[in-house]
């Protein structure tokens, strides 16, 4: 019974995604880094197993946002399409040296990060107008340079990257739910590159069963299936109302998050 938490994990973090385009990756970090040890996972290892397990659930769910975002129109692909190589190699560089760093430090960047997203989700601001619906899909290699990066930090901190792609393509004059739409697509492709590497770049024995490198199958496959039914649902509410009250209070959220991830070992 004690897997069910992992499917009504991924039941939340599914609608944070498809939502907000943000914010579930960390949701189900914060959580797994709580939850993990209880499952005979070893505490020094619990933070890469969170942030291992977590991405490869993004690959699932954020093919399934971007599907249903598709469907309404709101996926950039010609921006998608210079995003993603950048996004591959830094998720892959960048799994590669969150295994090299200790679990503590892990903790603290990923609560540093949270801190950094709960400003960004509930007081940042950007130049975009408020419709953007006839901005052109942005393009160019300045963006697979800046998905390079956005994909590095992403592996690291154990999330799809929407809350930087977001911002970028706001930015960049992109209606926010057309950000959000393309920001998804994204988000696979940043979750498998970084999954491959925390479970090919992880020591022998990284986790005691059921787990390939450090990717805790349990979690990865239970958050991964509620999420790819919840994410629909987040889609829908994303395109029906004004997120600003609700961007405030899961700012708030993330805060209290980022407080509780440095005990969570």
């Amino acid at each position: 019974m004690s897997y069910l938490l992992f499917p009504l994990l991924g039941l939340v973090a599914g609608v944070l995604a498809g939502l907000l385009g943000i914010g579930g990756g960390l949701v189900i970090i914060a959580a797994l880094a709580w939850m993990l040890p209880l499952f005979g996972i070893p505490p020094e290892a619990s933070m890469h197993a969170a942030l291992a397990s977590s991405l490869a659930s993004i690959v699932l769910t954020g093919l399934s946002s971007a599907r249903a975002h598709a469907r309404r129109g709101s996926v950039l692909w010609p921006t998608v399409a210079w995003l993603v190589p950048g996004m591959l190699l830094g998720g892959w560089l960048g799994s590669d040296l969150a295994v090299a760093l200790d679990g503590t430090a892990l903790r603290w960047i990923v609560a540093g990060y949270c801190l950094v997203a709960a400003w960004q989700i509930g007081f940042g601001r950007t130049r975009a107008p408020a419709d953007g619906s006839g901005v052109a899909p942005p393009r160019g290699w300045p963006l697979t340079v800046a998905g390079t990066g956005i994909g590095a930090l992403s592996a690291v901190v154990g999330i799809g990257g929407g809350s930087m792609t977001v911002p970028l393509l706001v930015w960049r004059g992109v209606q926010p739910v057309r950000a959000v739409g393309t920001s998804s697509a994204c988000g696979g492709a940043i979750g498998l590159a970084s999954a491959l590497g925390y479970a090919l770049h992880a020591p022998a024995g990284a986790l005691p069963q059921h787990a390939v490198g450090y990717v805790y199958l349990p979690a990865a496959l239970g958050v991964a299936a509620a999420s790819v039914l919840a994410a629909p649902w987040g889609t829908r509410l994303a395109h029906a109302i004004s997120g600003r009250a609700l961007r405030r209070v899961f700012a708030l959220f993330l805060l209290l998050v980022a407080l509780s991830i440095p005990w969570s070992g």
